[in-house]
Parts: structure tokens; sequence; C-alpha cells
């Protein structure tokens, strides 16, 4: 099976450990906890990152700040039981990010990504005003694609929930008024990724059914605006050719970490290679293979019941 260009990336960092636990916990902890920003400095800046996603998506984004900065300790939420977020309310997405959160800030996490769209766009300012940590988001690549379009068309693929926001709003309001912008729901594509379908035929088909209309319009760039979509980014570039340059912000989020941890006083000072430790709660029979095969390395994986 070809893995797409970010599983083949990720099979490039020959040097890390690689963990998946499990919690005994029945749920995840819905209590506040204890902040770590009560620690003194220099030990929260040795403490992990913690990241999560509505699934497994956010690995590729794992993928990159892992290469960035392979001393920080990463620890990783799939929220697969619950994806996709996209079809769910605001209200709803905040409550899981929440509960997501604690869980995580429990264990004492230093900054928290939320490497979700979706999640970024309904949840991240609610977040932050619950929290005091650093919280880092997504957004759809609509600046950078704006630049990188020969043509002034751009399109974007992304999920239901984020392109009826506010946040993709302003961004179009920001961005996107010297290109024309062509989007497209791709209802189903987060399912078939969560299930380890990355060639299977179904995912095929429907990515041939949401880049036609994109191609058609004209554009000359498209957007990845879902974090799950770069695993499948080899086979969207046999769609649609190689004259059609594709764009996500998986790389450009590690970077903004990186600084803010920078500023903050908080990178590691560990010159050892850093865990990697995933929590998933999804009820898949596959949820251990499809993990391993996403970050590209085998493990034991148990599912947080």
């Amino acid at each position: 099976m070809s893995l797409g260009s970010d599983i083949l990336f990720a099979s490039q960092l020959l040097a890390y450990n690689f963990v998946i636990v499990t919690d005994d916990d029945p749920a995840m902890s819905t209590q506040a906890p204890a902040s770590p920003m009560n620690l003194p400095l220099q030990s929260l800046a040795n403490q992990p990152i913690g990241v999560f996603d509505s699934g497994v998506g956010g690995i590729s984004v794992l993928q990159h700040i892992h290469a960035l900065m392979p001393h920080e300790a990463l620890l990783y939420v799939a929220d697969s039981k619950y994806a996709p977020y996209g079809n769910k309310t605001p209200a709803e997405i905040q409550a899981r990010c929440f509960e997501i959160a604690d869980f995580l800030i429990a264990k004492n996490v230093k900054a928290l990504v939320v490497a979700c769209n979706t999640a970024t766009a309904a949840a991240i300012d609610a977040l932050r005003t619950k929290y005091t940590l650093p919280i880092i988001g997504m957004e759809p690549a609509v600046k950078p694609a704006a630049e990188a379009s020969r043509n002034g068309i751009v399109g974007v693929l992304a999920t239901t929930g984020t392109l009826k926001s506010a946040q993709f709003a302003a961004l179009l309001e920001s961005y996107g008024r010297n290109v024309k912008v062509v989007t497209q729901a791709c209802v189903g594509l987060v399912e078939c990724i969560e299930r380890g379908e990355l060639n299977a035929a179904a995912t095929r088909q429907l990515l041939k059914q949401y880049c036609q209309p994109l191609l058609d319009e004209g554009a000359d760039t498209i957007v990845l605006g879902c974090t799950h979509y770069p695993f499948v980014r080899e086979a969207i570039a046999e769609v649609v050719g190689n004259d059609i340059v594709l764009v996500d912000t998986g790389s450009a989020v590690a970077n903004h970490l990186q600084h803010r941890l920078a500023e903050e006083g908080l990178l590691s000072s560990s010159k050892k290679m850093a865990n990697v430790v995933f929590w998933t709660n999804s009820e898949a029979e596959n949820a251990r293979e499809v993990i391993s095969l996403l970050w590209g390395g085998s493990a034991e994986v148990v599912v947080l019941k």
C-alpha cells in the first residue's frame, strides 16, 4: 500500500521512541486539574506538549512537530469515537475539547495544540479563555495558497463545520479578496481516513468527486483544510495532476509552536529523543493498526475506554 508523502516522511524519522499506552480510567477526567503553570519554569519547560484532534488526522501535524523538535515529549489524543467533528454543533465540539484539554492538563502538559481545523474554529477562543497555558490552533492555509496561486483561483477542501465557521469567513475576508476561492465540503472523507482506507476505491472515488468541481472552476492551488487530508495527499495529487499546488499548514503550525515556546521560555532542555505517547478512544478493531500506519511505526495500541 502506498502510504502517501506524509507517511513516507514519517517513516524517515528513524530515531524516535514510540509508545501507545492505555488508561484504566473509564472516561477522560472532566475535573479541572491543578494548573501545570504552577511548576518552576525550568521544570515546566521539560513537561510534554499535548496535541489532540477529532481523530487520527492530527498525527499529520504531530509528524511536523516531532521532526522540528525531537527532544520535546508529545502526548496525543485521538478523539476518534466522536469523529468527525464537522457535523457537530459548536457547543458539542467545545465540550469535547474541554474534556480532552482537562485530560492532557492533568498530565502536566505545558502547551496544547488543537490539531483540528473544525475544533479550532469552534473552540479555540473558549479554550484560551478557560486555560492559561499556550494554546495553538489550526486554520486553512488560505493566505499561503493565495500567495502561491498563479491564476488567482484557489480551491479549498474541508469539512462542513470548517467551511461554515466564522473563522473561515474571516480568513476569506482577510486573504481572499484578491483571489477567487472555491470551496468543497468533503463529507465522508474523514471517516475513510479514520479507517485507514487511504488507497481504497471508495476513498479515491470521493477524492475525484470532491476535487473535480475545483478543477472545473480553474483552481491551480488547493488547500487541504483538514488535518486528515495530508494522509491522502498522494492520491489527491494523482487526481488533480502535478501542476496543481497542494497546501496544508502542518509545518507552519510546528514552527509557530516552537516560536511560542521560545518566547515563553518553555523549550525543553533535554538532549534525548523524546517519547511520543498516544491515547485513542476509537471503537474500531483496527485502531492500533491505523495509528501505527499513519505515524509510521508499529506498536501496541490499547484503546482508552
